[in-house]
C-alpha cells in the first residue's frame, strides 16, 4: 500500500483540480509520489480533453501586456463566457501575455502545462489563441486599448506611430476598437477587391436609374464611403467625427496596427 495521507489527497486535488477519487487513485498509481501522481491526472485530463476538443470555443479573453517599445497580445479561447471571466481564466492569458512581451510570441509554449491544467480544472476546450507582438521602431511609439466586458478582456489593440505621442496613439487604438478598419490606407486595400467593388457599385447605381452621364461621379462618391468603412486613416474619429484619423494624427503616422477581437 503507498505510502500518503488524506492531506496529501486533498493538496493533489487543490494543485490538479482533480476529484478525490481520482487523486486518490493518481496516487496509488504512483506510490504516492506527489510529481508523478501530478503528470497521472495531466495525462488523464488531457485525454478527456480531446474529447472535448470538437466543441465550439468561441468564447474567451484577450489580454494586453507591454514593456517599453514591446506590446503583446494573447488570446485564450474557451467555451463559455462563465470561465472566460473567471480569475483563474483571466490571470492566466494576463500571465501568457506578460511571457510573451518579454521573451518572444514562442515563448507562448511555455505556458502549455498551465492551459493543460486549466482545461482538467474547468472541464473546457480552452486554447490558446491569436498570440501577436508588436517590437516598435526606434523612435517610435507605442500604445494599446482593452475593451473590457463583464471584467474580462474582448477587444485589444495596438497601435504603433512614427511621430505623435502615447496619447495619441491610445486615442487611435480606442478608435480602431470600435471601428475594425482592415487597412492604414487606401494603397493598402488590394486592387482587386476595389475593382470588384467599383463594379458591384456601378451596376448598383445602373439599376436604379441613374443618369449615365453623372454616373461615374456616384460610383465615386459610394466608392468613397466603402474607403472610409475600411480604411483608418479615411474614417471619423469616433469621439469626434468631424475629424479624422488622418487629421487627428497631424504629422505622425501609423505604421502598424495589430487587433484581436473574442469571436471575430
Amino acid at each position: 500500500m503507498p505510502d500518503f495521507t488524506a492531506k496529501d489527497v486533498q493538496a493533489l486535488r487543490r494543485a490538479t483540480g482533480a476529484g478525490m477519487a481520482d487523486a486518490k487513485k493518481a496516487l496509488m498509481e504512483n506510490d504516492g509520489d506527489f510529481d508523478r501522481a501530478s503528470k497521472w491526472l495531466r495525462a488523464k485530463g488531457l485525454s478527456k480533453a480531446a474529447s472535448r476538443a470538437d466543441r465550439d470555443n468561441s468564447q474567451g479573453t484577450v489580454a494586453v501586456a507591454q514593456r517599453g517599445d514591446v506590446a503583446a497580445i494573447v488570446e485564450l479561447k474557451c467555451e463559455t463566457d462563465f470561465v472566460a471571466k473567471s480569475e483563474r481564466f483571466t490571470s492566466l492569458v494576463q500571465d501568457v501575455a506578460d511571457v510573451v512581451a518579454a521573451d518572444g510570441t514562442e515563448a507562448a509554449n511555455a505556458k502549455s502545462d498551465a492551459i493543460d491544467d486549466l482545461k482538467l480544472l474547468l472541464k473546457e476546450n480552452i486554447d490558446l489563441g491569436q498570440v501577436v507582438r508588436v517590437e516598435a521602431g526606434a523612435g517610435h511609439v507605442l500604445d494599446s486599448y482593452v475593451h473590457r466586458q463583464e471584467g474580462r478582456g474582448v477587444n485589444a489593440v495596438i497601435v504603433e506611430l512614427d511621430g505623435g505621442s502615447p496619447e495619441v496613439a491610445h486615442d487611435v487604438a480606442v478608435h480602431i476598437a470600435f471601428t475594425r478598419p482592415n487597412a492604414i490606407r487606401r494603397s493598402d486595400v488590394p486592387e482587386a477587391e476595389v475593382g470588384e467593388e467599383r463594379v458591384t457599385l456601378e451596376s448598383i447605381t445602373r439599376s436604379e436609374g441613374k443618369p449615365e452621364a453623372a454616373l461615374d461621379k456616384i460610383v465615386e462618391a459610394r466608392l468613397t464611403g466603402w474607403f472610409k468603412e475600411r480604411v483608418l486613416l479615411e474614417q471619423g474619429f469616433v469621439k469626434d467625427e468631424k475629424v479624422t484619423i488622418a487629421k487627428l494624427l497631424g504629422d505622425a503616422d501609423v505604421v502598424r496596427f495589430a487587433q484581436v477581437v473574442i469571436g471575430a
